[in-house]
């Protein structure tokens, strides 16, 4: 069983269908701020690019604006979801509720199957936080927490978790950004260690447990973007 990200992290193989090759990139280029908030989409730059007739390119437009990557409004062209003051507000009000629900409703309802798959995901985020490599670090992010909404076994809640993921993905690329500082990375490795506590606790079958060491996770990035947005000051001597 195989756990399938937003998009796939870095690999070196070549898919054969061009409209999943496009699929894979127009995703990545939204998740990595190649293609930023509010940016157009060409859609005949990227039938040349891919070799793609208009009609595919649209039905897989109309596929991904389904799910939040882009909007879509009648007489304009296709744009990257927008990321503004009030969709952040909105998202960081509703992230924890989402988090908290999917994670404590996977304590209830995961296979095992379906943890070995988590687990699998967690070893690449380890391992994308220990080489420092930041596209492959939000994008085993963003897996891992897919994973486990999938492991809750709730349509309702799916639509929303998705959603939320794609602006967390881009969040990450801001404020985890290059250089990586000292602090930042003992913040992932802090990061790391709450998803081992979270796959123990689903693993065990303690919602409540679950719950709350996702809430305690989610404040780790909350907090940083908090410092990103309103950062201390320059010191400027002051002279009298």
């Amino acid at each position: 069983m195989n756990a399938t990200p937003h998009v796939q992290p870095v690999s070196t193989e070549v898919p054969q269908d061009r409209k999943a090759v496009l699929d894979q990139a127009l995703r990545r280029r939204i998740l990595s701020m190649e293609l930023a908030p509010g940016a157009v989409v060409d859609e005949l730059a990227l039938c040349e690019e891919f070799g793609l007739s208009r009609p595919p390119v649209r039905e897989l437009l109309r596929q991904i604006a389904a799910e939040g990557y882009i909007e879509l409004e009648a007489n304009r062209a296709p744009r990257v979801a927008a990321m503004n003051h009030q969709s952040l507000h909105s998202f960081y009000l509703a992230a924890p509720l989402i988090y908290v629900a999917t994670s404590q409703l996977a304590a209830s309802y995961a296979t095992a199957a379906e943890i070995e798959v988590l687990k699998g995901i967690q070893a690449q985020f380890r391992q994308a936080i220990k080489d420092r490599d930041v596209e492959n670090r939000v994008l085993y992010n963003d897996a891992f927490h897919l994973e486990i909404g999938r492991m809750a076994h709730n349509d309702y809640l799916m639509p929303s978790l998705r959603r939320l993921l794609i602006d967390h993905t881009r969040l990450g690329k801001i404020f985890y950004r290059h250089p990586t500082t000292d602090d930042m990375q003992r913040d992932l490795e802090i990061a790391c260690e709450q998803h081992d506590q979270m796959i123990a606790a689903i693993e065990r079958r303690d919602p409540q447990s679950a719950g709350q060491l996702v809430r305690e996770h989610f404040e780790l990035s909350r907090r940083r973007m908090a410092e990103y947005a309103a950062p201390q000051g320059l010191e400027v001597p002051i002279e009298m």
